[in-house]
């Protein structure tokens, strides 16, 4: 028999730079996604995997309709999908859960799967530094900014937010291509001082857009999903051992 496997994807930054080039990474992340249907129990898509979603109480962005039909299609086979807001797509409310039946997480979670414990976010605004970003992440996530700026024409509301996404991705994706090292990779400062009181084997975050499989210690592995508009990469768990691959 078989045994099903959990897998993790980050970032698919769907709807950049333009139409053409999104329904390209729309279309490889589908056929990833097929070749994982049969063996998959559990997928989580940890943060980002719209460069901008915003849900107003009847509308919805264009666009990634083959994705979400697909993920539909997950869903309705037994597959559980769990989707982390990110700092691109923070703005889900209840749209998804409610016509998908998926389960959408706005913040990390610590979970036990076959004995291992994972902690698992998008990463964005964890450990040291970054205090310009932890201070507008309290900005936009804050109920009544939400409320405001769903008064503003979708028009004009995705428009700013579109040019805001932009110059946000090219921020974070600007020097993410390196490994700073242990002392300047703040998810690593994170992991090490979360491990000071509690055990977690393995912290799975997105956000940084580079592949990174870095041993805590013995016992506790640190993954970085990358992303799909460069490395197409993802994990998978097997039961005992977390894998971080390369899609092709």
């Amino acid at each position: 028999m078989t045994t099903k496997k959990i897998y993790f994807a980050s970032d698919f930054h769907l709807g950049t730079p333009n139409f053409e080039k999104s329904r390209e990474r729309e279309d490889k992340i589908i056929k990833w996604l097929n070749t994982i249907e049969n063996n998959a129990s559990d997928i989580y898509l940890v943060g980002d995997i719209f460069d901008f979603w915003f849900e107003h109480k009847y509308t919805i962005p264009k666009g990634n309709i083959r994705f979400l039909g697909k993920i539909a299609n997950l869903i309705d086979s037994g597959i559980k999908v769990h989707i982390f807001t990110g700092n691109h797509d923070m703005w889900m409310f209840n749209y998804l859960e409610k016509e998908f039946n998926l389960t959408i997480h706005r913040k990390p979670i610590e979970i036990e799967m076959n004995g291992k414990k994972f902690f698992i976010g998008h990463g964005d605004g964890l450990g040291p530094g970054d205090r310009k970003y932890k201070l507008i992440k309290k900005f936009f996530s804050n109920p009544i900014c939400q409320w405001l700026f769903a008064r503003i024409h979708p028009n004009l509301g995705f428009s700013i937010a579109q040019s805001w996404s932009k110059k946000s991705r090219e921020k974070e994706t600007k020097d993410n291509h390196k490994f700073l090292g242990e002392e300047k990779e703040w998810l690593i400062q994170f992991c090490k001082e979360e491990l000071k009181n509690k055990e977690i084997n393995f912290f799975i975050f997105g956000h940084r857009h580079l592949p990174i499989n870095y041993d805590i210690s013995q016992t506790s592995k640190y993954i970085n999903l990358g992303d799909w508009i460069k490395y197409n990469t993802y994990a998978e768990f097997d039961g005992t051992n977390l894998e971080l691959r390369e899609f092709n």
